[in-house]
């Protein structure tokens, strides 16, 4: 059985800054990111490099299975990575 590697934090941050510009390319999903997060434009910007923030963008998509399905398939990828990218990022353990 071939085993896949496990995902790391700069894995995981990677595909949290490749979600938020798909999530930014669209103004709607946009505000709504900022208004859950508690975040503005400005400490987006400022923050984008942080591990809360790439946790925060991953906590986001995973509370909305319709965003987490489409932006796994912008990404060409599935939304169980992104799910396992957050779960890298909360340090919350995959009890599934």
């Amino acid at each position: 059985m071939i085993r896949k590697a496990a995902m790391t934090p700069d894995d995981a941050a990677t595909l949290a800054l490749q979600a938020l510009v798909w999530i930014l390319g669209d103004e709607d999903r946009a505000v709504r990111l900022l208004a859950l997060t508690g975040l503005d434009a400005g400490m987006l910007r400022e923050r984008a490099g942080e591990r809360a923030t790439h946790e925060a963008i991953l906590d986001y998509l995973v509370a909305h299975e319709p965003d987490l399905v489409a932006c796994a398939e912008a990404l060409a990828i599935s939304p169980e990575l992104l799910a396992e990218a957050q779960q890298q990022l909360s340090g919350r353990p995959d009890w599934g």
